[in-house]
């Protein structure tokens, strides 16, 4: 046993050696900054040649081509050649819940239980996670902490990517709640796990049937409670749902058929709610009664496979052109947390089968910010907004010329460097010394 003890101590001691911290936050912005002669990308659809980028104190002061710096103490930086991008935002994703996905204790974005409306994964938000550091460098720094699970997950909450803790990194607290319409599962017949017999189809249909029932009455009572003013009993979960129904919160809801998509749509209309609908794979089937209604969508990575079998094999890859080309607003999002370094190549891809490349900038950039609102404040390069963009030496959308050589948020020089760059160059070193 004392064997056993020291041995699980020195793994333990091994373990937080290896993990030491060593990135730290970035200061606060102290003087003005002035970068010149690089393509800004706006993120709205323009770009500017040879532009010129102020900022102080956080905030664009005035992005300009072939603007004049102005005197006095002005730091300035030439980028003359490369390119400036908004910072790119990752949607939905558990990101800052999760560390490792086979260690139980480091997961922290589910809950027991179908409604969990008083969930806020923004205090579950790890600044201390490496992975953050990860997406930096491919010029992901903000992103949306989502909870998942159940039928209503809980809350979301925009994060910027450098931060000493949840409160310094919330860009805007509790932006969005998140909710997955009931579906049927497909009958396949046969026998389910461990020989048992699957439900029949007429008893998944009343499962689904069920839930869409309980989700009316979730909804009308904590509509009730939300007319009372002040009730006498606090209920948490009709509490968090109070900002829903006054529009200060928004509602994410994931569908993907296109019958589940026009049910989830009018299930919110009947409670005074233009919902986000996320997943969307059929939207390009409803897209009339989509902008009819104004709906945004947060649209899947583009890497995936149809969902049935005589779908057109490349719809994933055209979904989100198809429905940004119709004019409705796309953003663009990935699976996980992790994965989320190759959000901006999934930007890529979707210029390759029938988007503007500046659009589909756009679906990381600016649009994701609308759906999330925060577009008042970042999402572009614009005066007045968050200083929270990158400069790379190629086009940021393609993963054989992303370099991301500087970086700001809020208009703090962050660190770029991450966990992966340091074991590059430690056994880098360790391989170089050995062939001398």
């Amino acid at each position: 046993m004392k064997t056993y003890l020291l041995s699980l101590a020195f793994s333990a001691t091994s373990l937080m050696s290896f993990a030491q911290a060593n990135i730290s936050p970035a200061k606060k912005q102290s003087k003005t900054i002035a970068i010149s002669g690089a393509t800004v990308h706006v993120g709205n659809g323009n770009v500017i040649e040879n532009g010129t980028i102020i900022f102080s104190n956080g905030k664009i002061v005035s992005v300009t081509a072939n603007g004049q710096v102005p005197q006095g103490d002005v730091a300035q930086i030439s980028a003359n050649g490369k390119h400036i991008y908004p910072g790119f935002i990752a949607a939905t994703t558990n990101l800052g819940l999760t560390e490792i996905e086979a260690v139980k204790a480091t997961l922290d974005f589910q809950e027991i239980g179908d409604f969990n409306a008083h969930i806020r994964s923004i205090v579950a938000y790890n600044t201390d996670s490496k992975v953050p550091a990860t997406l930096r460098s491919n010029g992901v720094l903000m992103a949306q902490p989502t909870p998942q699970g159940g039928i209503i997950s809980g809350s979301s909450s925009v994060v910027q990517l450098d931060a000493w803790n949840w409160e310094d990194a919330a860009l805007r607290k509790d932006d969005a709640m998140h909710m997955t319409w009931p579906v049927t599962p497909r009958f396949r017949g046969g026998f389910g796990g461990f020989g048992r017999p699957q439900l029949s189809p007429e008893a998944l249909a009343e499962r689904t049937a069920n839930s869409i029932n309980q989700l009316n009455s979730f909804f009308a009572e904590a509509k009730a409670y939300a007319n009372l003013g002040k009730p006498e009993v606090i209920n948490t979960r009709f509490e968090a749902m109070k900002r829903v129904f006054s529009g200060e919160e928004k509602l994410f809801i994931t569908a993907d058929s296109q019958k589940d998509i026009v049910a989830a749509v009018n299930f919110a209309k009947k409670y005074g709610i233009t919902p986000v609908i996320t997943g969307a794979d059929e939207a390009y089937l409803v897209i009339d009664f989509l902008k009819e209604n104004n709906i945004s969508l947060v649209v899947k990575q583009p890497h995936a496979l149809p969902n049935n079998n005589d779908d057109d094999v490349n719809m994933p890859y055209k979904n989100a052109a198809i429905l940004a080309n119709a004019g409705l607003n796309v953003a663009l999002s990935i699976d996980g947390y992790w994965q989320q370094r190759n959000l901006p190549f999934m930007a890529g891809t979707v210029t390759a089968w029938g988007l503007d490349k500046e659009k589909a900038l756009s679906t990381i950039t600016l649009n994701a910010a609308k759906v999330m609102g925060v577009d008042k404040t970042t999402g572009s390069i614009e005066t007045g907004k968050d200083a929270t963009f990158f400069i790379s030496a190629g086009d940021a959308l393609d993963m054989r010329t992303n370099k991301v050589e500087q970086a700001f948020i809020q208009g703090r020089d962050i660190n770029l460097d991450n966990l992966h760059k340091q074991l590059d160059k430690k056994f880098s070193d360790k391989y170089a010394a050995e062939k001398k």
